[in-house]
């Protein structure tokens, strides 16, 4: 496994702050971003090595695809703590210069329906991703004495519809009649317990809908502005995130809600033929806003089989369930 990040890197003239680039190790672990700062600043612009799937790593232990179960990778917090930790150790050792909590399917509802905990007790799950992600920073650091002094943790905050488990983070919230106030409420207990966990910035990740990222926006600046974060929407072509809204009118709306709080807007799991174009319509509704892009295979999520088919087409991520729907 290899234990160093790439050797070399791509700068676009076209992005005052970042590119994406599409990397991995040969074991298919990281992720690379470019952009300005991590919760701290950076004098000049440098790529950062992420970590990768969560759930595809840990399946490799698992010996079983997790995407079948409804809580996704969030279950082996309760049930396989060990893994979880060894899983942050695995894109440390690959790489990573910094880890995401596992998190993304974590939330109160979803631990009292499929776990069967209590609110309090489920709060206290969604802390322990904190610990287990920090118990795998210390240990690394302990065997590896050329390991930096600052390897940051984000917690990740996955969408609304990551919890109902039918593919809605690929294709957004159309006939549910949400509101701002339902999502707010929603999102409000996981990130209550990652700031009293300690947690210092958040990885908002796949937000399918403009709503959302506005909720999202809107609570962090009003009840949690000591927090940083990166939003990072799903996509469903080169212009649009996944609900239909033009990206560089979500952007511009979110970074006038909490410029002072983004760390980055961008895109995660989208196809990437679309990245580029994606990225560059950001730049164009504000060029100031630094990016954030990490890479999808590919492949396709068909929702209520548990499994990905890949694709060579530009087909957005989601459509087969779309089509299910109809």
């Amino acid at each position: 496994m290899p234990t160093t990040p790439p050797s070399k890197s791509l700068h676009g003239n076209d992005y005052c702050y970042c590119l994406l680039i599409l990397f991995a190790t040969s074991s298919q672990l990281s992720s690379l971003i470019l952009q300005k700062r991590i919760g701290r600043s950076w004098s000049n612009m440098r790529p950062t090595v992420i970590d990768g799937g969560f759930g595809t790593q840990l399946a490799s232990y698992l010996g079983s695809c997790v995407d079948e179960d409804p809580l996704w990778s969030a279950r082996m917090l309760s049930t396989h703590a060990d893994l979880v930790v060894k899983v942050h150790l695995d894109f440390l050792k690959a790489g990573a210069q910094l880890i995401r909590t596992n998190s993304y399917q974590a939330s109160v509802g979803g631990f009292v329906e499929h776990l069967g905990l209590s609110e309090v007790e489920s709060l206290e799950l969604i802390k322990k991703s904190v610990q287990l992600a920090q118990i795998a920073v210390k240990k690394y650091k302990e065997d590896n004495d050329a390991a930096p002094a600052d390897i940051p943790i984000l917690g990740s905050v996955g969408p609304y519809g990551a919890c109902l488990h039918d593919g809605s983070e690929y294709f957004g919230y159309e006939g549910m009649q949400l509101t701002l106030e339902q999502l707010i409420d929603w999102h409000r207990p996981r990130i209550q317990a990652l700031d009293e966990a300690g947690l210092k910035v958040l990885a908002v990740e796949t937000i399918p809908s403009l709503l959302e990222a506005r909720a999202v926006s809107h609570l962090l600046k009003v009840e949690f502005p000591h927090l940083r974060f990166w939003l990072s929407f799903s996509c469903k072509d080169g212009e649009r995130i996944s609900e239909g809204t033009l990206i560089k009118d979500a952007a511009a709306e979110c970074w006038q809600i909490a410029c002072a709080q983004l760390e980055a807007i961008g895109v995660n799991c989208v196809h990437p033929a679309y990245v580029s174009s994606l990225l560059k319509s950001i730049k164009e509704a504000n060029s100031s806003i630094p990016l954030v892009a990490y890479p999808n295979s590919g492949e396709q999520y068909i929702a209520g089989k548990g499994s990905r088919s890949h694709s060579n087409n530009k087909r957005a991520i989601g459509e087969e369930k779309r089509a299910d729907k109809q």
